[in-house]
């Protein structure tokens, strides 16, 4: 199997990792301590696990590799359980304070204090499907209606999962970023409130919380660790998930924070793209990646701020060795636990074994006998009929 990673085609440019202010000013550490302080008190909060691939390293000739499992995140399948709703929270409490003439508190929206109010406050999303799931499983917690855009190439399975939790699912024929602008808006024509994962100029506020929601997977990473690792692999989409994860453990290791690799798929490279140019740079999706959840074309702004500064490298990878991992995952090697991860999950660990296979990737990026690789598996099984699919395949070839 090893043969389909070391034939694949792996894009690889250097970042400008520099001594960061983004990381600690885009999203500061209050931020990630308030976001800590309300997750942790959800009915239902666990912490996800963080597998030890050991059997898996010595294949690899590494020393480590840690996978944090996000799969269980609160019944909901993946790490975005932690920033929509999150989001969706504080925007309902800015509105209820607005409406009401003062401040009300995270935890008097929560527990229904002003449902009335909330109940006429109508939240939208586009999605690829986990992001949306997690809004409406929050809007469904908190009383808020919720309507959620989705492009043609979200599986059905997806979207039915978002109308289980309540929500009203658009779909359009075109793509990731055709849904976000007609999400945008068909809420400002409406009155309605965008709760999005990726800003703008002029719009920052739920990003941020987005990303800071993010920080309790970082922080339950780091406290769980006895030293930093070496290396991060961060799957790309538009950037939030890596940037929030890049300035968790810039904040947490201080100038001990590992080193940043990104990974994209190769149909959807808008990060990639940005580093070659210096800045933020949107591109055309012309065919959709399996990788569902980083089909992206238009990088966050606000990402983008704090991956300019934290990324040292980024990459692209070709679908082909996607289920390959997935597989390798679900029937693991040596000791290691089965782990059964979606599409999106692997980026990270696909680019980490294609790099084992090149000598020149892995010096380029610092991979050594002595790396410690931390890896970000931000989905388990969002749609059980796709994951089904994978695994009737297999590696021949």
């Amino acid at each position: 199997m090893m043969d389909l990673f070391a034939k694949a085609e792996i894009r690889h440019i250097k970042g400008s990792r520099t001594a960061s202010a983004a990381a600690n000013q885009v999203l500061t550490e209050q931020d990630f301590a308030n976001a800590w302080a309300e997750i942790t008190a959800w009915d239902g909060y666990a912490a996800t696990p963080l597998v030890d691939l050991g059997s898996l390293a010595s294949t690899l000739s590494i020393s480590q590799i840690l996978y944090k499992h996000e799969g269980p995140r609160f019944g909901l399948g993946s790490f975005k359980a932690l920033g929509a709703a999150y989001a969706a929270l504080r925007v309902l409490q800015r509105e209820v304070s607005r409406q009401i003439g003062q401040g009300a508190s995270l935890s008097s929206i929560r527990s229904g204090e002003h449902a009335e109010i909330c109940s006429q406050i109508t939240l939208v999303s586009a999605t690829d499907g986990n992001h949306g799931r997690s809004l409406a499983w929050g809007c469904q917690r908190f009383g808020a209606p919720c309507r959620i855009y989705i492009h043609a190439e979200v599986s059905e399975g997806r979207a039915q999962a978002m109308r289980d939790l309540g929500a009203k699912v658009i779909r359009i024929d075109g793509d990731y970023d055709a849904s976000v602008a007609l999400a945008r808006d068909e809420a400002e024509q409406n009155g309605w409130f965008v709760v999005s994962d990726t800003s703008w100029p002029g719009y920052s506020e739920p990003p941020r919380d987005v990303m800071a929601g993010y920080g309790v997977m970082t922080r339950e990473t780091c406290e769980s660790m006895d030293q930093a690792p070496t290396h991060i692999f961060l799957q790309g989409g538009v950037g939030g998930l890596a940037a929030s994860v890049a300035a968790g453990l810039r904040q947490y290791w201080k100038d001990g924070a590992p080193r940043v690799v990104i990974v994209e798929p190769d149909l959807a490279d808008c990060l990639y793209e940005s580093a070659k140019a210096g800045r933020a740079t949107t591109v055309a999706i012309a065919e959709e990646t399996i990788m569902a959840g980083l089909s992206c074309g238009e990088p966050s702004q606000m990402a983008w701020e704090i991956l300019e500064q934290e990324a040292s490298d980024f990459l692209t990878i070709p679908d082909s060795i996607v289920a390959p991992t997935v597989r390798l995952l679900a029937r693991p090697q040596g000791n290691d636990p089965v782990v059964e991860a979606g599409e999106s999950a692997v980026a990270g660990l696909a680019a980490l074994i294609a790099a084992r296979q090149n000598p020149e990737l892995s010096q380029a990026l610092g991979l050594n006998a002595q790396s410690r690789v931390l890896l970000i598996g931000s989905e388990g099984i969002t749609d059980p009929e796709i994951f089904n699919q994978i695994m009737a395949e297999n590696d021949d070839g």
